[in-house]
Formats: structure tokens, sequence, C-alpha cells
């Protein structure tokens, strides 16, 4: 370990989170905090599975219908929903490859996805709902937000990016076995200093990493600082030696997954957006084909808020879409951009209207979502990244589509007329 950096230690060295700043004003400061969650975690093993079945579907079926919900426990996985399809589907083998492939494969963990108890409870789409979807309405009622900010490369939040950084190296140490002791469930959180709306400094961080049994606390925590939390988080704003850092805080991590905590899909949904600083209108994402507008008008509410950030037209842009079921028209579109707009937010709604089509149908149908791309989502979330493996119209894609800003002269075009 390098002499000069702190040993971290389980309780926070900081009485006074402000004192922590050392960039600026503290009492112009404040400070906002996210959390992210690796592959093991179990909410995510059960998004995964959820998700998983529905790649598996749209691979064959690009027109089914899929609500899928997981639950994952010591020693079984419960899939349950609503699915009307002619893909021929194993569920319990697609249950299988899922958790071994997150890596519980011992009975040591809780898990063991070769041998694991799996049910399946599986009933058709009801005939109410497909009735108002097969002529392209919303698959249900509801509000969809998109968010968008300059202050990260990814047009995101930073706290939310620098918490998935986290898990991401986490995950990344223990599948290449850099860190040996590693298990699958980790968490992260990472709080920032805000001077106004801009990042100035990361204040604290929360790490908490599932391992094996045998390994002294004491090097968990100087491991997990020198080759996960230092080399993720950017030196210009995180400082070791001033931060506020708790890795493994109760001293011991060792039953996690599905053992240590039943794990539903869709309950991560804030760790699957903004961190919280955007807003969610409450429905999950994982285990629904894209004709739930919880799903496709989220994408597509997070599309063209991250076009109007992109063409420099607001620092901070949300939008919302609101929908009732069978409509395909969305009964509201809301944009705020928080005073940070170089243009009125009504001349801007008017722009986004001319340039996207917010259309359940038509959002499918720019988004190519009747593609097996959502795998890939179910972990370190939906926006703002490169999937580590996806396809999309049979090729290999590096961005998610919603994430793409391939209509940024359109929308200066039509922002230019709405003026």
């Amino acid at each position: 370990m390098n002499p000069t950096m702190p040993m971290p230690t389980g309780t926070s060295r900081l009485h006074d989170p402000q004192s922590a700043i050392s960039n600026g004003d503290s009492e112009k400061l404040r400070l906002f905090s996210s959390e992210s969650v690796c592959e093991g975690h179990p909410d995510k093993v059960a998004d995964q599975i959820s998700d998983a079945v529905l790649d598996r579907i749209m691979a064959t079926d690009p027109d089914g219908r899929v609500a899928c919900e997981t639950l994952v426990t010591t020693g079984l996985a419960l899939v349950a929903g609503e699915i009307t399809t002619t893909a021929s589907l194993n569920i319990p083998e697609i249950v299988r490859d899922t958790i071994v492939g997150i890596g519980y494969d011992s009975v040591a963990y809780g898990i063991d996805g070769r041998s694991c108890a799996v049910l399946v409870a599986i009933d058709r789409q009801s005939l109410d709902i497909s009735q108002g979807v097969d002529t392209g309405g919303a698959g249900d009622q509801g509000m969809m937000f998109g968010f968008a900010t300059d202050e990260t490369e990814e047009l995101l939040p930073a706290p939310i990016v620098f918490a998935h950084r986290l898990t991401r190296a986490l995950a990344a140490a223990r599948r290449s076995g850099a860190i040996a002791w590693l298990r699958p469930d980790g968490k992260s959180q990472v709080t920032v200093a805000y001077d106004g709306d801009r990042p100035a400094q990361v204040t604290a961080v929360v790490l908490s990493a599932q391992h094996d049994p045998d390994v002294l606390i004491e090097e968990i925590r100087e491991t997990l600082l020198e080759e996960v939390i230092v080399p993720a988080l950017p030196p210009e704003l995180f400082d070791p030696s001033s931060a506020a850092i708790h890795v493994n805080p109760t001293g011991r991590f060792v039953t996690g997954g599905p053992q240590g905590d039943v794990g539903l899909t869709g309950r991560k949904i804030i760790v699957d957006t903004y961190g919280g600083m955007g807003r969610h209108g409450g429905g999950a994402f994982s285990g629904k084909d894209p004709t739930k507008v919880d799903r496709s008008a989220a994408y597509a509410a997070r599309w063209a808020a991250k076009h109007v950030v992109a063409a420099g037209l607001a620092r901070r842009c949300e939008i919302q879409l609101a929908y009732a079921i069978g409509v395909a028209e969305p009964v509201s579109v809301w944009v705020d951009t928080f005073g940070t707009g170089t243009v009125p937010d009504d001349h801007l709604s008017r722009a986004l209207g001319s340039v996207f089509d917010f259309r359940p149908a038509t959002i499918i149908l720019d988004l190519g979502l009747r593609n097996p791309i959502f795998g890939p989502t179910a972990v370190y979330g939906h926006f703002g990244r490169v999937p580590e493996a996806a396809r999309w119209e049979g090729r290999e894609i590096h961005l998610f589509p919603w994430e793409r800003t391939d209509r940024v002269s359109d929308l200066l075009a039509a922002v230019e007329g709405a003026g």
C-alpha cells in the first residue's frame, strides 16, 4: 500500500461532513449522495433474471408481451408474471444460467444456480390490457421522467456516476481474480459537495463488499481503498486524506446475496436511473417489454432530455411524460430546465414535440426496442454508459439507443422555429 495513503476505517473520521470540504466556501456548498449496487445484490439478481427472460423472448418473438417478476432467496428463485409469446422458453434453464453467470455457483454462497429450486408461475397477458396495446396505445397509465445534466461527460449527476464506477470496479476486480476473496454482492454510496449546481468535491465514500470468511477486515479495507476506490474516483474531486471513507462499516460481510436478503425485481429504481437527483415516476424497468411505457417512455424521456443538454440548450433538463392506458398520445409533456435554459421552457417543449414522437409504437421503432438488448441494462444503471454486451439490429452496439444524440441539429432548428 502507498505509505502516504490513509488507512480506511469502519467509522467516519469526520464528525462534521462540511469539514471534508477543502474547496470554496463551505457555507455555500450542499451535499448530495447516491448509491449503486453490484450484480450480486439480491434485487439485481432478480432484475437480471427478469430481463434474461425478456431477452430470450425478444430474440425470437419481438412482439411478445412480457411482465416478468422474480423473487430470489436462500436456495430458491420464483418467477411469476404475465407472458404472451410464441417463443419456446425453458425458464428454469434461464434462471440457472443467470445465477451462475453472476457468480453464485456454490452452496456456500446461499444459492447455487446449478442446484437451487426454481418455481414458475406464469399466466398470459390480460386481454383487457392487450386490446388497448394492440392498437398502439400505452400499456398502462402513469408518468415517466427523463433527466440530463452537463456536470459529467455521461450527462448524468456526478454522485450516481461515481457510485456506479465503484460497483463496476468491485465487480471487475472479482471477475478478473485481482481480489480473490471477493464475492458477488456489494454496494457503494458517494457524497458530492455542490457549489451551486457544480460538483466541487467528493466528501464521503461508502463501500461494502461481500467477502470470503477468512479474510481480515484490515486487509479488506486497505485493498479496497487502494485497488477500487482511489482508481475509480476523479483525483480532481476526491482526496482520500480528507474524505470520510467507510469500507465494510460493520466489519464483516460474508452472508450476502439472496441468502442475506430477499431479492425482488424492480426494487432498485433509483439506482437504475438518476440516483435520486432526477425524479422517478415509480415504475420499474426490468422484465417489461417495450409496450410498457414504464420502460420505453422513461427511455424516450431520457433520450429527449439528453438532447437538450447535448445541444447546449440547457445545463440541466428534466422531462415528464404521462399516459393513459390504451391511448397513444401522452396526456402531458412537461419540460423543466431549472432556470439553466437558453430559451424559455415552453419554446423548448414545442421544439421537442416536433422532433420527438412520444407515442409508444414510435418510441419502440425509433429506439429499436424489439431487440434483445435489455439484459445489460439490469445492472449499473440504464443510462449514460456503454453496455458490456448488447445487440441492436443484428450488430454489436457500443451505446444504448436512448443515449444517442443524433437529433441535435434537428432540435436546434426546431428551437429556432419555435422562438
